[in-house]
């Protein structure tokens, strides 16, 4: 059997939004901006399950509660990305290249900028844990299957005891703080970003809606041709057989 080593007290040591399984378990499940079954995913043989929609401090987060428990080997990505954010992608990068002045290298998100996590956290974590990619997977059976496999190749906790960060909660307003000892026009920027994001979604109920009254328009004209069309066949068809009557 692997060997198992106990999680930071009070583990997980940082709040979010996922669901805590068994700590033992070496797989993390990051399901990015999709919100699917975090308990049933635990409970299929994962640590801990949940979304992470920002390339920043929600990022910041995953990996704190990640190397505060040695047990957990495997990250295993799946789900869909948030727009702009790209925490899937962000969190892939920070994995394969680390962070240079701040910024995640090769990250194509909008502010992948950490703050709480020094390059001691951050080598832990690439040392500690094997990245598992299957983004854009929602079906629960298939990322159960995946952490099934992952278990089997459980290799034991890591040799290090778990170590413990601070990271720093969301400033007033709920902008996260994660860029903001870099540069204070990140904030803004990502403000900008989740307005034009809101108003996308807004054009995109508008237009479905006016395409859902088109079609229903076009749906009514058509039955009415029908129907006129019908009726004109039924006159065609009894027309004579009345004049014979007569």
């Amino acid at each position: 059997m692997a060997e198992k080593k106990s999680p930071a007290s009070g583990w997980p040591i940082v709040q979010g939004d996922f669901h805590a399984g068994d700590p033992q378990s070496p797989v993390a499940v990051m399901t990015c901006g999709s919100h699917l079954d975090e308990k049933a995913i635990c409970d299929g043989g994962a640590a801990i399950a949940g979304s992470c929609k920002t390339e920043n401090l929600g990022l910041e987060k995953v990996i704190a509660n990640i190397i505060s428990n040695p047990n957990i080997r495997f990250l295993l990505l799946c789900g869909t990305e948030v727009k702009g954010h790209l925490a899937g992608q962000t969190m892939a990068a920070l994995h394969k290249n680390g962070v240079k002045d701040g910024r995640v290298v090769g990250a194509e998100g909008a502010i992948p900028f950490i703050e709480n996590l020094k390059e001691d956290a951050i080598k832990r974590f690439q040392e500690q844990v094997e990245l598992v990619n299957i983004m854009e997977a929602e079906d629960i059976g298939a990322i159960k299957a995946k952490i099934a496999e992952l278990k089997g190749r459980d290799p034991g906790a890591f040799a290090a005891d778990p170590m413990v960060v601070e990271v720093k909660e969301a400033a007033a307003g709920g902008v996260e703080v994660a860029a903001a000892g870099v540069n204070p026009q990140f904030l803004e920027i990502e403000r900008r970003l989740d307005k034009i994001e809101k108003k996308i979604e807004f054009v995109d109920a508008e237009v479905a809606q006016r395409v859902g009254r088109k079609i229903g328009r076009d749906i009514g004209i058509l039955y009415g041709l029908v129907a006129g069309l019908t009726v004109f066949v039924m006159l065609l068809v009894l027309l004579p057989k009345l004049n014979m009557m007569m």
